[in-house]
């Protein structure tokens, strides 16, 4: 059948760093970031010094480089001595108080911690982190259900620095009191990229992942707008991949308009496949959301009852959750305002189909 026979031959690839596309590769330069770079190492500065640090609570929506920023100036501070521990934990991976304090353990290199306890997890980092100055950044800290480990670190950790990014600028005024009182961040607002801003990242990033003249400029410029849009990155870079592999596909050498229209193409099939494979209710609650175009959850909620949805709100909440997990709608959490707490509720697009 010669199922083989026009494929590109044997080790030739369009790419030449693979890895340059994973979403946790931090490139050697990271434009557009140095003001907030900036922002965190003065912040950090004094812990060089043998003095405590500043903490800082970074927003900005999904995408835009709050994580490779923050990891770019990880780097350079490794590289500037090692008298400070660098610490960082995502809390959607680790989402409870005792995960976070063993994610905490893995990065300071302990791996005694099985039947050990939290507070016996806590004692072990107190002892580890007080023996010199530690940064600690906690990504993803709207996803976790407690913060009796940020308040064990802020009330016990001596000389440190505190870094908390999440996507809602809005999850700040929501932190208890207690931890509040003694938090006291900067705040560094992180915004979205113009279109020659977006376009300048995955020009570089072009050039750390693929061979040198395998795109055609308007298939990058498919890409570019799309992500542009979306005003995310991650997107662009996703796309970039499908693309490539589209074109290996075909064994194109070079990768064209073609290449760039099937990548997005799959994105959107990508969003049809997950939608079908919901549960009934879900789906219901899926249905009301985009029936609806969106609003308070609370009133989407009572819409849900009216159309014989079967869960309570708590129930209700968690649907809401996981559909927002699977990127099929956003939510977003206002503190004080006239109705107290309330989350609104966005659909969401193909634009951020690059979490899959």
């Amino acid at each position: 059948m010669g199922l083989f026979k026009d494929m590109l031959g044997g080790g030739e690839s369009l790419f030449k760093n693979e890895e340059a596309l994973d979403l946790d590769f931090v490139p050697k330069l990271l434009p557009f970031r140095d003001q907030q770079q900036h922002h965190v190492a003065r912040c950090i500065k004094p812990l060089l010094e043998g003095r405590n640090g500043t903490n800082m609570f970074i927003h900005g929506a999904p995408g835009i480089g709050k994580t490779a920023a923050i990891k770019w100036v990880f780097r350079d501070l490794a590289d500037t001595t090692d008298d400070v521990h660098v610490v960082y934990v995502n809390c959607w991976q680790r989402n409870t108080s005792y995960q976070v304090l063993l994610g905490i353990c893995d990065e300071l290199g302990y791996a005694f911690t099985q039947n050990k306890r939290q507070d016996e997890l806590m004692e072990i980092i107190k002892g580890m982190c007080n023996k010199k100055a530690v940064v600690f950044c906690f990504d993803e800290i709207d996803k976790v259900e407690d913060l009796d480990f940020l308040y064990s670190i802020l009330q016990d950790i001596f000389k440190r620095s505190v870094i908390l990014i999440t996507n809602y600028k809005e999850w700040l005024g929501d932190m208890e009191q207690r931890v509040k009182s003694r938090f006291l961040p900067d705040v560094i607002e992180f915004k979205p990229y113009n279109r020659d801003e977006t376009k300048k990242i995955l020009q570089d990033r072009v050039g750390f992942a693929f061979v040198p003249g395998c795109w055609n400029a308007e298939a990058l410029d498919i890409i570019v707008d799309k992500a542009a849009h979306a005003q995310d990155i991650r997107s662009g870079i996703f796309l970039m991949r499908q693309a490539a592999l589209a074109a290996e596909n075909a064994s194109s050498r070079k990768i064209m308009p073609e290449h760039a229209q099937s990548a997005v193409a799959k994105l959107s099939d990508m969003l049809v496949q997950r939608t079908d494979d919901l549960e009934d209710d879900t789906k219901l609650v899926l249905d009301v959301i985009k029936a609806a175009g969106g609003g308070k959850s609370g009133d989407l909620f009572k819409v849900y009852k009216e159309k014989s949805g079967e869960g309570s709100y708590k129930t209700f909440a968690r649907k809401v959750e996981k559909l927002a997990k699977a990127v099929l709608i956003k939510t977003n959490k206002i503190v004080g305002g006239p109705e107290g707490t309330t989350t609104l509720i966005t659909l969401s697009s193909s634009k951020n189909l690059a979490d899959f």
